[in-house]
């Protein structure tokens, strides 16, 4: 089989959850299985494939199990909820490819590491918290909170008060080495879930986790320059990229150059809370030596790579 190059894919962690009938484990299995039967396809044609996943909904599951549970149990920290989930996704996606692989007879294997990824103590998200996360609180419980366990709480649009947490920007994955040498050895790998779990580098050199979360997208970027990736992919829910989105003169892209995906981010094309950190994760690895990246959805990813679908960013 011919070697194409080196992908990171990314794939939401939201595409386990089709919708709120289907939020179960074996759901999330099923939804997860599909994308690794397109994940699948990309590796019967040639390329080396790591792939990164989102883990927001399923943090968010553990938070709330972990409050109902305060009275008889001690709360999970966040860091470590990044690390549970990073290992549930991860056997779900290595059960669904070593799955894949036999039913196609192709001699591959997966494997799934739980990964640390370093950010900085000084980032200034951590002095303006702002992602939220777990359940909504009423305003008692919520100055409680802040008062015994220094949680940063907000009001959110009405609905209560829930806590908020620093989304640092990543710049560095623990565990890079280990899975470029799993990638050079012929393993399908599948590492920094959420983004990575955030830790910080002391001046000591040891690692200590923080209450953080991190854009997976911004933490797939980091693992896709540090491994020398060919190309990276974000997988999301539309096949392209649009301007103008839902508005009457919306424009679906099939190719942007990183001036052009500047302009359009000038322009406010893109949502803060979707399109924008992808597009933005996308220009990190491409201005730090990356050839192309891809944004489209799971069932378009072979005819994207083709150059059939979705929308292309190139330098």
């Amino acid at each position: 089989m011919e070697k194409k190059g080196v992908v990171v894919v990314a794939v939401g962690g939201n595409s386990l959850i089709k919708d709120a009938k289907h939020q179960t484990v074996p759901d999330q299995y099923q939804a997860g299985a599909e994308s690794m039967h397109h994940i699948a396809d990309m590796i019967s044609a040639g390329y080396d494939v790591v792939v990164t996943h989102g883990n927001g909904p399923q943090v968010g599951f553990i938070l709330r199990r972990s409050e109902i549970a305060r009275n008889e149990l001690h709360e999970v920290p966040l860091d470590y909820c990044g690390a549970d989930t990073q290992g549930a996704i991860g056997y779900m996606f290595v059960q669904a490819l070593h799955n894949e692989f036999r039913t196609r007879k192709m001699d591959k294997k997966a494997v799934a590491v739980v990964t640390q990824t370093v950010v900085d103590r000084s980032d200034k998200a951590f002095q303006n918290p702002t992602k939220p996360i777990g359940s909504f609180m009423d305003e008692k419980m919520a100055k409680e909170k802040q008062a015994k366990e220094g949680w940063n709480v907000v009001e959110d649009a009405g609905r209560g008060w829930r806590r908020v947490v620093a989304s640092p920007i990543p710049s560095e994955i623990v565990e890079a080495e280990a899975i470029r040498k799993l990638i050079d050895d012929g393993f399908v790998v599948i590492g920094v879930g959420g983004g990575g779990i955030p830790v910080i580098r002391k001046e000591n050199g040891d690692l200590v986790g923080v209450e953080a979360v991190i854009d997976k997208d911004f933490g797939s970027s980091v693992l896709a320059t540090l491994i020398n990736a060919d190309m990276f992919i974000i997988s999301t829910a539309v096949e392209k990229v649009a301007i103008n989105f839902n508005k009457p003169d919306q424009k679906w892209l099939d190719r942007l150059t990183v001036a052009e995906a500047k302009k359009y981010i000038e322009e406010g094309h893109f949502a803060k809370g979707s399109m924008l950190p992808k597009v933005q994760a996308i220009l990190r690895f491409l201005e730090s030596g990356g050839k192309a990246a891809i944004i489209t959805n799971p069932e378009n990813l072979s005819r994207a790579l083709r150059g059939e679908t979705g929308t292309w960013i190139v330098p």
